[in-house]
């Protein structure tokens, strides 16, 4: 303020609040924190970063004195343009403290002759994201000590900064990454992007919190589930064939099957067919519970279907590998630590640690797809982690997040403005990046590894079906399960059928009768799988028609129609010959379909085969019944245009 009286009783009214608010050391250190040096420079601790490239405690003597000196004329004291008046403030300060006796006359001297050198030095920018996140979050804090281990840091800064300058060429321009400590809880990287400074392509851009697809990054949690609920184990035989539910038609990357394969098969190859029938057998709403447990915030029930399985919702790069890391720990969750000197984050168990085990044992496999080919020819170590990569529609995000038990590293690449790249997937893109950074923090990483739990049991099962073996196994495998937890029951992959002598009739119980007849064993496949095996042209025993004089009606369960869905409805171009598909599953014991349209026969079929009609417009009842009498019901609508 001006000179005057007012303002000067003013000060010393300030000044007196001040000596009973504070301790001298309190205001000096207020003092120091706020004193000018020019520019927008403030603060003695700045201003020695910012000139001499050190912390305070590292200043010499002379430095120290040249920092006291500034204030007092930061504009005649000019670092670019007066040196020399610098030099001799600071010398005149030198020969008073040598005076007063304040300093070693030794000290003094050495001072003395220390040229003055200072020029602006550019001040570190260690994990820029993260700095402007806690500083607009703790915004009346003084000081904000992070977790960041500022050698580790650098590191995977310049690992990530080199990785996407070689991916650029192809034009995926932005990359992210996340190291958390699995036994502390601590974040000790946070790389938002590839390059804070590229403004060309928003480096700024904090791309460990953006909300992006994750692909099939979520599967490992959904078959931990699946464990958890005893409907799975490792060797139980799923199906890879096409399916419709409701409507949803999910396909796999390369848009083949695989029919008959083990859960263990189908985590570690990453198929798309099982884990939405995974999830539809354990159902959206718990699945979506687990994921909200694992600390994924944005995932609710709201508008969320089958494709969750296949990464249709949002998750960020911190959340999943959070996430990640709870595999890692036994299954227990905590939230990552940003801030040291914290209490830590309390731990809740949302996987079993026998699941989680199990998980980790598939996600360690080699022989899988989303292990790079050129990782076989190389020569450098591969690190012993458990990983999982995704790959999100359109290939606009590659993800690869890998734990050991020491670290959990999560990676992504792509465009931080959505842009598609063809040659952009997790296996090839992202899993190099995520074990360079593993050989780089834990090279010896397979000096440990996970212990089997004692809540884990082994048994044999049958390698057809994953169930425990019946008579006619002929092949048993070893298999883990989850005591007390996993459903037992008996392989029933193949089944007992009454035959006539030349195997062309097959009898029930109601009308064998006087018949002379055998016993055979034929496939007891599900409905889906011989549709696949139809649609394949792959070789299968059929049963036997059924005595066409049997009069029973069964009751067991019959074909399921899978066209056309269930209340959906058809547009039907009434000027041209449109046709609607009917299409039903079967077991091996159905010869022949008939199809119902509103209770009038429309057509007839056999088992897993398309045959096409003509629909009346309005609401329809569609029916399909097999010669025993089985059968199941949809109703459309179908709309003219």
């Amino acid at each position: 303020q001006k000179r005057s009286f007012v303002n000067k009783f003013t000060e010393i009214f300030r000044a007196i609040q001040l000596e009973l608010q504070y301790s001298k050391s309190e205001i000096l250190e207020l003092y120091l924190n706020h004193l000018p040096y020019g520019g927008n420079i403030e603060g003695a601790g700045t201003a020695s970063l910012f000139y001499f490239g050190k912390a305070p405690m590292a200043l010499s003597l002379s430095e120290s004195v040249i920092l006291s000196v500034i204030p007092n004329r930061p504009g005649s004291l000019n670092i670019q343009t007066r040196l020399a008046a610098i030099e001799q403030s600071r010398n005149y300060w030198l020969h008073y403290f040598n005076d007063d006796g304040t300093f070693n006359r030794n000290l003094i001297a050495e001072a003395l002759k220390e040229p003055v050198a200072i020029q602006k030095h550019e001040l570190l920018k260690i994990a820029p994201h993260l700095s402007l996140q806690l500083k607009n979050t703790y915004k009346d804090s003084a000081r904000i000590t992070c977790t960041i281990a500022y050698y580790r840091q650098v590191q995977v800064e310049n690992i990530l900064k080199r990785y996407v300058e070689k991916t650029t060429t192809r034009n995926i321009k932005n990359g992210s990454a996340i190291v958390i400590d699995n036994v502390t809880g601590n974040v000790l990287v946070y790389c938002g992007s590839n390059n804070f400074n590229d403004r060309l392509n928003a480096g700024q851009v904090d791309g460990a919190k953006g909300l992006r697809s994750p692909g099939s990054a979520l599967k490992p949690f959904l078959y931990a589930k699946g464990f958890d609920l005893g409907l799975y184990t490792p060797g139980t035989v799923v199906y890879d064939v096409p399916i419709t539910i409701n409507g949803y038609s999910p396909k796999n990357y390369d848009e083949t099957f695989s029919g008959p394969v083990t859960v263990n098969d189908a985590l570690a190859r990453s198929l798309n067919i099982p884990a939405v029938n995974t999830l539809n057998e354990i159902g959206t709403p718990v699945f979506v519970k687990e994921l909200q447990q694992l600390g994924f915030q944005s995932v609710e029930n709201k508008n969320t279907g089958l494709s969750l399985a296949l990464g249709g919702c949002g998750v960020t790069l911190f959340e999943l590998t959070n996430a990640y890391a709870a595999l890692a720990n036994k299954g227990m969750y905590r939230p990552c630590q940003l801030l040291q000197y914290r209490k830590p984050n309390t731990s809740i168990p949302v996987i079993s640690e026998a699941a989680a085990f199990l998980t980790t044992q598939i996600l360690q496999t080699l022989n899988r797809p989303d292990l790079p080919a050129a990782y076989f020819n190389q020569t450098f170590k591969m690190p012993k982690v458990a990983w999982k990569t995704g790959t999100s529609f359109g290939r606009k995000d590659a993800w690869a997040i890998g734990y050991n038990k020491r670290y959990t590293i999560g990676v992504w690449l792509g465009n931080f403005d959505g842009e598609g790249v063809p040659s952009l997937n997790g296996a090839e893109i992202a899993t190099p990046l995520l074990f360079e950074i593993f050989n780089t923090m834990d090279y010896a990483s397979d000096k440990q590894w996970f212990a089997s739990p004692k809540t884990i049991d082994y048994h044999y099962v049958c390698s057809k079906s994953g169930h425990l073996p019946s008579a006619f196994c002929s092949q048993p495998i070893m298999d883990a399960f989850i005591p007390d937890k996993t459903i037992q029951q008996f392989c029933t992959h193949m089944k007992e059928v009454m035959v006539n002598a030349d195997s062309s009739m097959s009898y029930c119980n109601s009308c064998i009768g006087l018949s002379p007849y055998t016993v055979k064993l034929y496939p007891n496949y599900p409905a889906n799988l011989l549709n696949y095996y139809i649609q394949e042209k792959i070789a299968y025993k059929v049963v036997p028609a059924h005595n066409p004089a049997c009069q029973r009606v069964e009751h067991s369960t019959g074909p399921k129609i899978i066209s056309p869905t269930h209340e959906a409805e058809y547009l039907i171009e009434t000027s041209s010959h449109v046709q609607l598909m009917l299409n039903a599953e079967a077991d091996n014991r159905t010869g022949k379909i008939l199809w119902y349209i509103n209770d009038k026969l429309v057509a007839t079929s056999v088992p897993n085969q398309p045959v096409f009609v003509h629909p009346p417009i309005g609401r329809l009842k569609i029916t399909c019944s097999d010669e025993s009498g089985r059968k199941s019901t949809v109703r459309v609508v179908t709309k003219a245009f």
